[in-house]
């Protein structure tokens, strides 16, 4: 058994990535407190072994932290994604949220996740890097699948950068979808395999006696300029592979550093077998 090291708070969203840094932390020696997000965490983490699971509604930030600190937790990761249409749909925020949204200056992600994390911060609790029990699984420089991209999709990575760039310095979104330097797709609030999913609907309009464009995607998701590892840090999984499969997408470049791999090398194994190229730079 680890020596314990304290209380970890772990604000759940969906996916897997809670899970991993639950197992990963509890591994180390923590005691965790999970603040699983009703709207979105999966009810199985309450069988992960956390010291403690409490269920708690999107616009709920009082009981969040009242919660958190009736623990004695101090330092806290968010971990799993919470939908951004999710943020503006039919939540009821509680006071402190409510008033926390009307001084946004833009609702983006970033701003109101960092408003939060500076709430967090004046009671308290310190908001730390999502990843830090989950290094290895960042994706690591180089080609990181059998196939390497041709030359085609290099020029599409190259351009869907620029693209990307631009998109994430104003926090729109992290994922654009390039068919022959031609944008197909740019992710806004319905996350990255809804937008690959898009892209791929979109080039199977085309008519392909007319379309000029190769059916070949190439999906570019990247980290923001100034990326706050603390939330909203970049992910994929098998599921991004499988999307990618069946929308006709050949290769997938990401930010070395800074894109978690939540399904390790699973996601290898799947983009090899469907002949799909990975890279990271």
């Amino acid at each position: 058994m680890p020596d314990r090291k304290g209380k970890l708070g772990l604000i759940a969203g969906n996916g897997r990535f809670p899970f991993l840094v639950l197992d990963a932390a509890r591994a180390q020696g923590y005691e965790v407190i999970v603040a699983a997000i009703k709207e979105e965490a999966f009810p199985e983490i309450e069988s992960r072994g956390a010291a403690a699971v409490h269920w708690l509604s999107l616009g709920e930030l009082s009981n969040l932290i009242e919660t958190l600190k009736r623990e004695g937790v101090e330092r806290a990761i968010m971990a799993g994604q919470v939908k951004h249409k999710q943020i503006f749909s039919s939540i009821r925020p509680d006071w402190r949220l409510a008033k926390l949204l009307l001084a946004l200056g833009t609702r983006n992600t970033d701003s109101l996740l960092g408003a939060i994390a500076k709430v967090l911060a004046d009671e308290g609790i310190v908001l730390e890097n999502s990843t830090s029990f989950l290094e290895p699984l960042l994706a690591k420089p180089g080609v990181l699948t059998k196939r390497v991209p041709s030359e085609e999709e290099k020029k599409d990575i190259t351009y869907g950068r620029v693209v990307a760039r631009h998109l994430a310095q104003y926090d729109i979104g992290q994922t654009v979808v390039v068919a022959e330097a031609a944008c197909v797709a740019v992710e806004a609030m319905e996350g990255t395999d809804a937008t690959i999913e898009r892209a791929g609907q979109i080039m199977a309009s085309l008519e392909s006696d007319a379309s000029t464009l190769s059916r070949a995607l190439t999906v570019i998701k990247i980290a923001k300029p100034n990326q706050d590892m603390r939330f909203d840090v970049p992910v994929i999984g098998v599921k991004t592979i499988e999307a990618m499969r069946k929308a006709g997408a050949t290769c997938l470049a990401l930010d070395a550093g800074k894109c978690l791999l939540l399904d390790g090398d699973a996601i290898i194994i799947a983009a090899d077998a469907a002949e799909i190229a990975v890279v990271a730079e």
